[in-house]
């Protein structure tokens, strides 16, 4: 059995962006064991990811020498046959050439594409295609060099049972005293501190003006160090008299991921809920700087074709203006906005 190490060892967005990749891989090569090294916080999502074997977890560039060297130790008992960084630095670079893998890819970027054996020029800095993409031309040349056929995955990355989402919906019912008989909206005003959002007056105007023309209950979700945004989110929207909901993710990602499953549609910012509710193709509409690094189409989530709607301030050469979220004009996209509920619900 051939054995793979994909390492993905960032933030929680893009390592929901790796989901086709993984996919690919594993319906490519249904007889390899594929096993993904990732930090400690997105351990519970690569649990539950169909496409991965084992998991195993990184300590981070920042360890000491001696945790260093134990996972360098780790992964070279392992004895994979190859390695996939689908983000390389230096970090990463060393990581697979000190244990020892025999096939090592990577994109080819810096002086640390020297440690790898396979290489694949990308420019990603052009931002020309979603980051998605971009994972998937690094599993489609892994498989050209294997002399393997690769097969094209498609959405939804992720599942549920019937009787899973029932019982996570009337669970959510109960806690969150949600209509089951209403859709649910779920907003998620945090960022993470990973990418530009709407201010909370923004959101609080495009909730407002949703649910006057389409019935919904509103859950606004937070997570850690985000509870009170949610709190001053809700605030906002009692005083334009729409009622709404706090729901945090105390009880982990996995049952936040089941939770997220359960909505009608998701609304956010370009950060990792964002995208945990595209893998499991809940409809989004999310919110983009316009700066090239974080387009609308870089970090474009993973949902089936229709089930995305995004959003940028105006194109500015300005890259400050670029970012502005202030831009975005809520009373200018509501329309298409509703048009979009409207066809997904």
């Amino acid at each position: 059995m051939k054995k793979i190490l994909v390492i993905r060892n960032d933030k929680i967005g893009d390592f929901m962006l790796a989901w086709p990749a993984f996919a690919m891989l594993k319906q490519s090569q249904p007889d390899a064991e594929i096993t993904a090294l990732v930090p400690s916080y997105t351990k519970a999502l690569a649990e539950l990811c169909p496409s991965i074997d084992k998991v195993l977890i990184d300590c981070g560039r920042n360890a000491d020498k001696l945790t260093k060297k134990a996972l360098i130790a780790d992964i070279k008992a392992l004895q994979f046959d190859a390695s996939i960084c689908l983000f390389s630095d230096s970090y990463n670079a060393g990581l697979v050439w000190k244990a020892g893998i025999p096939f090592r890819l990577a994109p080819a970027t810096k002086i640390s594409q020297l440690l790898y054996n396979h290489r694949i020029k990308q420019r990603r800095s052009q931002s020309a295609k979603p980051e998605f993409e971009y994972n998937l031309d690094l599993v489609r040349a892994f498989l050209k060099k294997q002399g393997t056929k690769a097969v094209e995955p498609a959405a939804p990355y992720l599942t549920f049972d019937a009787d899973t989402l029932q019982a996570q919906r009337q669970k959510l019912t109960t806690l969150l005293s949600l209509d089951a008989e209403k859709p649910w909206l779920f907003v998620h005003a945090g960022s993470g501190g990973s990418a530009n959002n709407l201010s909370l007056e923004q959101y609080t105007a495009l909730v407002s003006g949703m649910v006057q023309d389409v019935a919904m209950d509103v859950v606004l979700t937070a997570g850690p160090g985000e509870e009170e945004k949610a709190a001053e989110l809700k605030a906002l929207l009692a005083e334009v008299g729409v009622l709404s909901v706090i729901y945090d993710k105390n009880d982990g990602l996995q049952d936040f991921t089941r939770s997220i499953a359960c909505a009608s549609a998701f609304i956010a910012g370009s950060t990792g809920p964002l995208h945990i509710a595209a893998t499991v193709d809940v409809p989004t509409i999310g919110f983009f700087p316009a700066k090239r690094s974080a387009t609308p189409l870089r970090w474009q989530p993973i949902n089936s074709e229709g089930r995305h709607l995004a959003f940028a301030p105006p194109t500015d050469k300005d890259k400050d203006v670029a970012a502005d979220m202030s831009k975005i004009d809520i009373d200018t996209i509501l329309p298409d906005s509703l048009a979009f509920l409207q066809r997904v619900l």
